[in-house]
């Protein structure tokens, strides 16, 4: 089995230079992700609040922390003190939440709005005309302690790879759509361990990998 160090090394290798790595480490102890922190990975990417806060408050400060789970409101304050970019922000409410707890850490918080480019009903995010109006919109525009840098997708969980590049080549299609009128987009957080190179073909600028550095999870934890 290799360990943490070789299977990062081998991952940025398949990684363009451009495009940023989030290791994904949730579930995981905080001796693992010290373990990729010292082959030098900074940003890493968490689904739960109070799990990462308790990493963040372990670990050293110089780390992104990427909020990429679901985010309930009433959590937000919790990792607005330290949280960089929250990835999966599908709602005005949330934005306005993160811009509220970020006035009050004086910080701005990096938000990125998820579309959903999946068929499955499970997953949450905003359609192609919802994000438009929310991009457009003035009370949006007011926000002052927030910027929307970019989008996020998850694609359908399946082997059917024509289908996770529709997916992902969608939400491309739209990113450059957006990116006319809003230039301040430039991230796009598509791909993981099981699709991140189709992802990469796609255009993606951000990739979420956490098995195929910190090998399966340990979802008894």
């Amino acid at each position: 089995m290799n360990s943490i160090e070789e299977n990062l090394k081998h991952i940025l290798k398949t990684v363009p230079k451009e495009v940023t790595l989030v290791a994904v480490s949730k579930t995981k102890p905080v001796s693992d992700l010290l373990e990729a922190y010292q082959a030098g990975q900074r940003i890493f990417g968490e689904n739960k609040i109070q799990e990462m806060t308790q990493k963040w408050e372990e670990m050293p400060k110089d780390i992104s922390w990427h909020m990429i789970g679901h985010v309930q409101t009433n959590k937000v304050k919790f990792m607005a003190p330290y949280v960089d970019t929250i990835h999966a922000v599908d709602s005005f409410k949330l934005l306005k939440e993160v811009n509220k707890q970020a006035i009050k850490n004086d910080r701005t918080i990096n938000c990125l709005l998820q579309i959903k480019i999946a068929q499955e009903e499970s997953k949450f995010g905003l359609n192609n005309e919802e994000v438009i109006d929310l991009l457009n919109s003035q009370e949006v525009k007011s926000l002052t302690n927030i910027n929307i840098t970019g989008l996020m997708g998850m694609a359908t969980f399946t082997d059917n790879k024509e289908q996770i590049k529709n997916e992902f080549n969608n939400i491309k299609s739209l990113f450059e759509i957006l990116k006319t009128d809003h230039p301040t987009l430039k991230t796009l957080s598509i791909g993981m361990s099981g699709d991140y190179q189709f992802a990469i073909e796609s255009g993606s600028t951000m990739v979420r990998i956490g098995s195929s550095i910190f090998g399966e999870r340990n979802y008894s934890h």
